[in-house]
């Protein structure tokens, strides 16, 4: 059985029909780019698996479970321990410093501070980013703040690491390099990767390539 199934998952807004009967299988550690155009529903679906929105019909099963038959308790928790998020835009919260800002998502789960945060400054270390630890985000580069949000979304080692247009505000060198670093990150942290783009050059770094066109998949 895969990791992640999605089996005939339809996805309406009032009377716009965004996805329109998806099926997809990714194994355990796999790293694969979802390409389309904008308004493909490529981002759509990419939230429907972190559990950020709720599909109209079908399943979402993750290690066999179907996470469309969660509450919003189970499903706040599935997001909390089994998801990390990389957005284009950071949303990283300008009131706090970015450890703080990385260490947020453990606070609210009740987790063990004290070793994610070791981790974390260790990960900053790797990534050259330890000096932005106790600046605040608007103190950083774009290229600074995407580095603490990706800490943020490894740092409690999630099983599924999901990343929105992750280098739509970098140039094509450091898009490359971006790019990169998560699927080396993901490797390490043994987390399935699932990057939605709609740059060709970003997709042409990954062996799986899944098109999805007006609200499906082509191949």
């Amino acid at each position: 059985m895969s990791f992640i199934q999605l089996q005939n998952i339809v996805k309406n807004f009032e009377i716009v029909n965004v996805l329109k009967g998806i099926n997809l299988k990714i194994d355990f550690g796999e790293q694969c780019v979802i390409r389309g155009a904008s308004g493909s529903g490529k981002s759509t679906l990419l939230y429907l698996l972190g559990g950020l929105d709720r599909a109209t019909n079908g399943k979402i099963l993750i290690n066999g479970e179907n996470i469309e038959e969660y509450n919003d308790e189970q499903l706040a928790l599935y997001r909390n321990l089994k998801v990390g998020f990389v957005f284009q835009f950071h949303f990283l919260l300008p009131t706090m410093n970015c450890l703080d800002n990385i260490l947020l998502k453990a606070q609210i789960g009740n987790h063990k501070i004290k070793p994610i945060k070791e981790q974390s400054i260790d990960l900053a270390k790797h990534l050259g980013v330890e000096h932005c630890l106790k600046k605040f985000p608007f103190e950083l580069s774009g290229g600074e703040q995407q580095r603490i949000n990706l800490i943020r979304a490894l740092s409690l080692k999630p099983e599924i690491l999901l990343c929105d247009e992750p280098t739509g505000n970098l140039d094509s060198e450091n898009s490359k390099k971006v790019t990169e670093l998560l699927k080396t990150l993901a490797n390490e942290f043994k987390s399935t990767l699932i990057v939605v783009t709609h740059d060709e050059r970003v997709a042409s770094q990954f062996t799986r390539k899944i098109l999805i066109q007006d609200g499906m998949i082509l191949n």
